[in-house]
């Protein structure tokens, strides 16, 4: 990107405009790739847990944490700068949701009861319907929600969640 930035002032000061408006679309690109690729992140973070929690049929203060983290990080990055407007609309989520899941398996069966099953044994166990309603439920409340509203929102839901309720007793 320094060398993007060296160029597009060079065009600047020579009045090559045409050749500047280039280069920035190119760090839009660039821009918008990264942020993509940091909301993949925290979704298949949030899809991991997710399966951790339907097939150990808990909830721990350490998953409830990354939960709610995932969530909050997506709101925040996927919000543009003009605060009106998302990198990736409610109504877009079903391909991200659909491209991570296998992947989000194939990790979470290193962590599923210490990694006791092949990401195969996993795979068949899984409802991933109901992860990718889960996943499309949390994710919806990041539009409906304001970011000072948005982790009590969270963790009321999660309480719905297998072992939920004795996660909020502290029952262990």
């Amino acid at each position: 990107m320094t060398q993007e930035l060296i160029d597009l002032r060079d065009c600047i000061l020579k009045q090559r405009y045409s050749e500047a408006l280039a280069i920035v679309d190119e760090l839009e690109g660039m821009s918008k790739k990264a942020i993509l690729r940091q909301i993949k992140s925290f979704l298949k973070v949030l899809l991991i847990h997710l399966i951790k929690n339907q097939i150990e049929k808990r909830l721990t203060n350490s998953w409830a944490a990354s939960l709610r983290n995932a969530i909050l990080e997506i709101q925040d990055v996927n919000l543009k700068e003009n605060k009106k407007s998302y990198y990736i609309n409610q109504d877009e989520w079903n391909n991200y949701i659909e491209n991570e899941i296998d992947v989000a398996i194939r990790d979470a069966s290193v962590e599923v009861l210490n990694g006791v099953y092949s990401p195969f044994q996993l795979a068949e166990m899984v409802d991933k319907e109901e992860i990718i309603n889960q996943t499309q439920v949390l994710l919806e409340l990041s539009y409906n929600s304001s970011v000072k509203e948005l982790a009590a929102v969270i963790d009321n839901y999660l309480v719905q969640l297998p072992g939920g309720e004795d996660w909020k007793l502290g029952r262990r």
